[in-house]
């Protein structure tokens, strides 16, 4: 794509309510049922990219710009005028009120869907060692527009009161090798001073 980069483009999402819970066996154990409620609030529809985040022209511009760590994430949000999106706006844009397995619906975690095991796993022919050009698998999108909520890079959310220390990112990545991994209720926990290949960042903003 050369010096092109991913658009300026804001998804508003509604104020929305949904029930989560363990929906299948990998689940269990895992997600604890509860309540969700968030918005409204608007969410970039593309993860930040390595041009966004580049004060000079690169050649992958508009790949997935990732080894964010969490302070970063939010200084870069901050710049932007957003700020991380919490874990409930996340999964709350990811998954809908259905409360979806994925961000595109409830089965079909296939490559053209997302980039994800592209290090090892069923999307590994290619020998990918990093994430993709972003809004590349369109076949994932959220019905609202939202690209990559799965897969690509994993993306940091705003720290949790009760335990700030703990860093979580949402959405899986290109080195998730199980589909498990990719699901909306999926989460990553890890030092939120890491800079870790994994992990990116999408910005969410308050409705004015």
């Amino acid at each position: 794509m050369g010096n092109c980069d991913a658009p300026d483009v804001k998804i508003p999402i509604p104020e929305t309510t949904l029930q989560v819970g363990a929906s299948d066996w990998e689940a269990e154990g895992r997600v604890a049922p509860r309540g969700v409620h968030a918005g409204p609030f608007s969410l970039d529809a593309f993860e930040a990219t390595v041009g966004h985040l580049s004060s000079v022209k690169v050649a992958d511009a508009a790949r997935a710009a990732s080894g964010l760590t969490r302070q970063e994430a939010a200084a870069y949000c901050a710049k932007r005028g957003g700020r991380l999106p919490t874990e409930d706006e996340w999964l709350v844009a990811s998954s809908g009120a259905a409360g979806t397995r994925y961000p595109w619906g409830e089965t079909g975690a296939v490559c053209r869907r997302a980039a994800w095991g592209l290090a090892s796993g069923p999307c590994a022919w290619a020998g990918g060692s990093g994430p993709d050009t972003v809004g590349a698998h369109r076949a994932g999108d959220t019905p609202s527009g939202l690209h990559d909520m799965a897969g690509n890079v994993a993306e940091w959310v705003a720290p949790d009161v009760g335990s700030p220390d703990v860093g979580v990112a949402r959405g899986g990545s290109w080195q998730s090798s199980l589909a498990s991994e990719i699901r909306t209720w999926a989460r990553l926990e890890l030092d939120p001073s890491r800079a870790d290949p994994r992990v990116g960042v999408r910005c969410a903003y308050d409705v004015r």
